[in-house]
């Protein structure tokens, strides 16, 4: 299901590494497949992790995704 590949190994990751960017050349493929609206909802609502700013980039935690993941693989997505 995910493809952790594209995940530094520590740091922060944009947006389009999470949900993926078909678009892209080449393509880049989801790590977690929901909708950027979905994506957004799941913050607001907590159960998707709030992002950091720098400037005006909104960029995660690579810590905070992996342990989202790993809820993910033990029981689905975060109600």
């Amino acid at each position: 299901m995910t493809n952790l590949s594209s995940l530094p190994a520590e740091g922060y990751c944009r947006l389009s590494q999470i949900l993926g960017n078909a678009q892209a050349k080449p393509p880049i493929p989801p790590i977690i497949p929901v909708a950027r609206s979905t994506w957004y909802d799941g913050i607001k609502a907590g159960r998707f992790p709030k992002p950091v700013y720098l400037g005006r980039s909104a960029l995660w935690k690579v810590a905070d995704i992996r342990r989202l993941l790993a809820e993910i693989e033990k029981g689905g997505l975060p109600k």
